[in-house]
Order: structure tokens, then C-alpha cells, then sequence
């Protein structure tokens, strides 16, 4: 759905996939997503104000519920205000929850500004140093456990297929979980969004530099309690992925100034 033309009236086969909804993601739930989309791309720009509920209603061919619950879900995470009589405006982008899973990911997945993976990789540099430092203190056997699965998996798989990224995934939010601090753990879905981002952008580049083995170095300083050396890894493992991502996208950038 182009919610940029949502004044459009869609296509067959936009209408097709609105309505071809399984259990599993709702007709709301798309709208919202495609909308959501459209926001943190810059087709509605902050102060900005939407179509109006009949407009939109019309146009997507949905019901009033659905529209006003995909507006809800947008409210929820600072993309828009929405005020009787007012309209719905979308907010600026210093309100946007950027912590929320969803807009994380709208926006890593629709070419994020430099500034922005600057700024990710900052808050990386700033949280898991010191997570992976109290992981080592207080992390459990269970926690062990669960890391030494996810470095199987990550073995038995490529460090560019999903299920290696899936598994470095994990590895991180055990990570996040064995620092035993509730706060950090709601950092989670940032850390697990950067981390996929980035396999994805060096999949996508075939980038051959292996993760693997930063992660079997920093499990071995955490099983061992050794708390300064699990910071300086993870320093070291977040500073060879910020530098593989700012040389791809260097290089990219003079190879479309050539062209």
C-alpha cells in the first residue's frame, strides 16, 4: 500500500494484498505498518496533516475500526497526534519513539540517514561495554547455556544466512538479559534491530568478515567472570561492525558519484 498516494485510489492488486490478512497480521496492523513506513520515509513530514479518516477509509476500501486502530498503534509510538476536530498531524521527529521495535526497524529498512547509524552506534558503544562487564558478574548457567546455543547455531550456519544472523540475535539479548538490570533489558529490541541491520547490509554487500569469532572470545570472558576483557571485546566487536558499515558506505557513495 502507497500511503504516500493515499488520495489514490489503489489498484487490484493493492486491494488484493490489503485484504489477503492472515491471523497472524491484521488489516490494522498492515495500515499502520505502511503508513508508519511512509512517516519515517518523509512523505507526511512532521506538522503535517493526514487525510481525513473518510478520505482514507474510502480509499483503502477498510472500515472506520481498522483505520482509527491503525491510527491508535501510530499515537502509541509518538508518529502522530491525533485531536478531535483537529485531524491527525504527524508529530515531530523528536517525539517518535525510536526505541519501539516497529519504528526501529521502519527506519533502518528504508535507507537511514548516516547520522542516524552514527547515532546507534554510539548508544551501542555507550550500553553493551558495560552490560557485557555486569553479564560477567552476574550472569547465570542458564545464561551460559542459552549463549553457547546461539554460537552452535551461528557454527553451523554462515554469518550472512538468516539463521546465523537469528542466532547472533539471540546471543546479544541473552547478553542484554544475563546484565540483570531491567532497564537495559528494555534496549533489547535497539540492540537486536541494529544487530540485524547490519548482517543484512553485509549480506547484501558480501562482506566475508565472520563475527564468530568476537562472539566466542567475549562467551569465553563471561564464563570466566572477567569483566574487563568482556568490555574490551565488545568495544572491539562494535568497532569492527561500525567500521565495515562506514567503509560500505563510503564506497558506495564514490561508486554512485562515478556513475
Amino acid at each position: 500500500m502507497n500511503m504516500g498516494a493515499m488520495k489514490d485510489a489503489p489498484d487490484n492488486h493493492e486491494r488484493r494484498r490489503l485484504h489477503a490478512t492472515d491471523d497472524n497480521e491484521q488489516l490494522h496492523t498492515i495500515v499502520a505498518r505502511d503508513l508508519g513506513i511512509a512517516i519515517v520515509q518523509g512523505v507526511h513530514k512532521p506538522g503535517e496533516t493526514l487525510p481525513s479518516e473518510l478520505t482514507a477509509v474510502k480509499t483503502l476500501k477498510i472500515s472506520r475500526p481498522a483505520y482509527r486502530e491503525a491510527i491508535r498503534m501510530l499515537v502509541g509510538k509518538g508518529l502522530v497526534g491525533s485531536r478531535p476536530k483537529s485531524g491527525t498531524r504527524v508529530m515531530p521527529r523528536s517525539q517518535w519513539n525510536l526505541l519501539d521495535p516497529d519504528v526501529l526497524g521502519w527506519i533502518l529498512k528504508n535507507n537511514p540517514a548516516d547520522s542516524f547509524l552514527t547515532a546507534l552506534f554510539d548508544v551501542r558503544m555507550i550500553v553493551e561495554p558495560a552490560a557485557a562487564a555486569l553479564a560477567a558478574q552476574r550472569r547465570t548457567q542458564a545464561h551460559l547455556e542459552q549463549m553457547a546455543d546461539a554460537l552452535d547455531t551461528m557454527g553451523r550456519h554462515a554469518h550472512d544466512s538468516p539463521e546465523g544472523q537469528a542466532a547472533d540475535e539471540v546471543f546479544h539479548k541473552v547478553l542484554l538479559d544475563a546484565a540483570d538490570n531491567e532497564i537495559l533489558s528494555q534496549l533489547t529490541s535497539l540492540i537486536g534491530a541494529s544487530v540485524s541491520y547490519i548482517a543484512e547490509f553485509k549480506r547484501n554487500r558480501h562482506v566475508a568478515r565472520d563475527p564468530k569469532p568476537d562472539h566466542d572470545a567475549l562467551f569465553r570472558a563471561i564464563a570466566a567472570r572477567r569483566s574487563d576483557a568482556a568490555r574490551m571485546i565488545v568495544s572491539n566487536l562494535i568497532d569492527h561492525a561500525r567500521g565495515d558499515t562506514e567503509a560500505l558506505i563510503d564506497d558506495f557513495t564514490a561508486r554512485d558519484g562515478r556513475d
